[in-house]
């Protein structure tokens, strides 16, 4: 049964396209290159036979004061609903097929967190209702840039609490197929995007580039907000902890030392897949750029 395990977890992170040569973006044997990876990478472990390991009084206490399960769980559920909204908008026979897992693991994602707080007691707020949204386009890429945002700082941080011990590595081992996970949901987004504005008719592609923009503003504007810790409706928002997670964390690290993990831990869960993929680009070339002006400790 390990053994099995073991073989899941290596095919999760580890995939190269068969087509020899060079992978033009835009092209057929992209698309079914980055639609294979997400396909023949899918994990299929089962959340309800999930063993929650049991946890010493103050592993449970540090846990479960983490505000971080009701961001968490509501993230995960908008997710799910967007990315399924976009889905059933395609044609495209492959292209649905990964789309449908996607959607399919963001909900798997939630039910995983569900049953965490379960197993520990932990109190959540009641969820909002998660309406399908009336742009699934525009909902589709504020979730995929979203990701690519938070997932960045998420592998950071995940490091960060493991490397301290602030989560017991029986945790750590349990969770870590979700985080691997969404480095695998982020790969595929940015290499759908780069396909989708190479086959797109030319007279759309600045429509599309605008609406890029749009999103990465709202994006951008959201976590401006983070400063404030609320909405306007007095509910925590979904990057609130991304950029603050460090210090609930309750972790002394300074601000560069937390970006050269969360570049180096990014690199290390992109580093399975055919290199012939694109890699997200943004955040972590800002990033690199925000190095530059911080000074070593």
């Amino acid at each position: 049964m390990s053994e099995t395990l073991a073989a899941a977890d290596y095919a999760m992170r580890h995939w190269r396209a068969p087509e020899p040569g060079r992978i033009a973006p835009g092209s057929e044997a992209h698309k079914r290159a980055f639609c294979r990876m997400l396909l023949e990478t899918h994990n299929p472990y089962k959340p309800a036979v999930i063993q929650w390991p049991r946890l010493s009084p103050e592993a449970l206490a540090r846990v479960t004061s983490l505000p971080i399960w009701d961001i968490a769980v509501q993230t995960e559920g908008r997710a799910s609903i967007r990315v399924q909204s976009f889905a059933e908008s395609v044609t495209d026979p492959l292209l649905r097929q990964a789309l449908d897992l996607d959607g399919a693991e963001e909900a798997r994602h939630k039910v995983v967190l569900s049953k965490l707080v379960e197993a520990y007691g932990i109190r959540l707020a009641p969820e909002p209702a998660y309406e399908k949204p009336r742009d699934p386009e525009w909902a589709w890429l504020v979730t995929g840039y979203s990701e690519c945002i938070d997932s960045f700082f998420a592998f950071g941080l995940f490091e960060v609490a493991k490397r301290s011990g602030y989560f017991p590595p029986e945790l750590v081992e349990t969770f870590e197929p979700v985080m691997q996970e969404e480095g695998r949901h982020i790969l595929f987004f940015v290499n759908w995007a780069a396909w989708y504005r190479r086959t797109m008719p030319w007279w759309r592609r600045p429509w599309f580039f605008a609406k890029t923009l749009a999103v990465w503003a709202f994006l951008i504007w959201e976590r401006i907000g983070i400063a404030r810790g609320l909405d306007r409706k007095g509910e925590m928002q979904d990057a609130n902890f991304t950029a603050t997670g460090a210090q609930q964390l309750g972790i002394d690290i300074t601000p560069r030392q937390l970006l050269e993990i969360c570049l180096a831990e990014n690199d290390r869960r992109m580093a399975g897949y055919d290199a012939r993929l694109l890699r997200p680009n943004v955040v972590p070339y800002f990033a690199r750029l925000a190095l530059r002006f911080l000074k070593r400790p």
